[in-house]
């Protein structure tokens, strides 16, 4: 008979804010229940996407361009999570989930320390302030999903809230960009935990099974080239 101790647990998903330089976690977020399920969105960065090739063609840019790619896919992930302080009865939570989705606001947020100095340097007559840099943002799916991310929708929907007012409950939408080569600069710490990402897709894509011809309804080699 199967004990419940046989049965064994599953990995959560979560986010690692990193310090680009040394590489060291600065902040290890697990997502409470893994969400159900998650949308992608893959959209190649083509040569060719503008412009008529003439001819008297529907098709638009260079046709010499049809077949070249500018660098990495754009991809984009969105998902829900749910946080549940009643699931955790044994950890006292004297401010509710206050906490956990003020972790993940922060995400999006400039620390008090960083505006300061921001301010500190428009006062003092900076002619030209740099945006304010975040830290290195990893999410990650199992060992096989570990890719640099940006941000881009944090919406919160409390559903359950204490005597306090303190929320309980909550359902959030999350949206990120997966951050590439093309996003980040060489040498960055995040351009290289990319390249290992596309790496671990690369080898996923070696692993699947070939099909043959024959499922296509195709003969052979000559079939797909056109040749008699």
């Amino acid at each position: 008979m199967t004990r419940y101790a046989d049965i064994p647990k599953p990995i959560r998903s979560g986010i690692v804010v990193v310090d680009p330089d040394t590489g060291t976690p600065q902040r290890i977020i697990v997502l409470q229940f893994n969400p159900d399920t998650l949308e992608r969105s893959v959209s190649p960065q083509s040569a060719g996407d503008s412009g008529d090739a003439g001819g008297g063609g529907t098709g638009s840019g260079d046709r010499n361009e049809a077949l070249r790619l500018k660098g990495p896919a754009q991809e984009t992930w969105k998902f829900t999570a749910e946080i549940d302080a009643t699931d955790q009865f044994e950890i006292a939570a004297p401010d509710g989930i206050h906490p956990q989705l003020a972790t993940l606001e922060m995400l999006v947020q400039p620390t008090t320390a960083k505006l300061r100095e921001a301010m500190r340097l428009s006062q003092k007559g900076a002619i030209e302030i740099s945006p304010i840099e975040m830290p290195l943002t990893l999410f990650t799916w199992g060992s096989k999903r570990v890719m640099p991310v940006r941000l881009t929708e944090l919406s919160i929907n409390e559903s359950a809230f204490d005597v306090n007012l303190n929320p309980i409950r909550a359902s959030l939408s999350i949206g990120m960009k997966i951050l590439t080569v093309s996003d980040l600069p060489a040498g960055h710490r995040g351009a290289d935990l990319y390249m290992a990402h596309l790496a671990q897709k690369e080898r996923l894509a070696g692993a699947a099974r070939g099909a043959r011809l024959g499922a296509l309804g195709l003969s052979g080699t000559n079939a797909v080239i056109g040749r008699g």
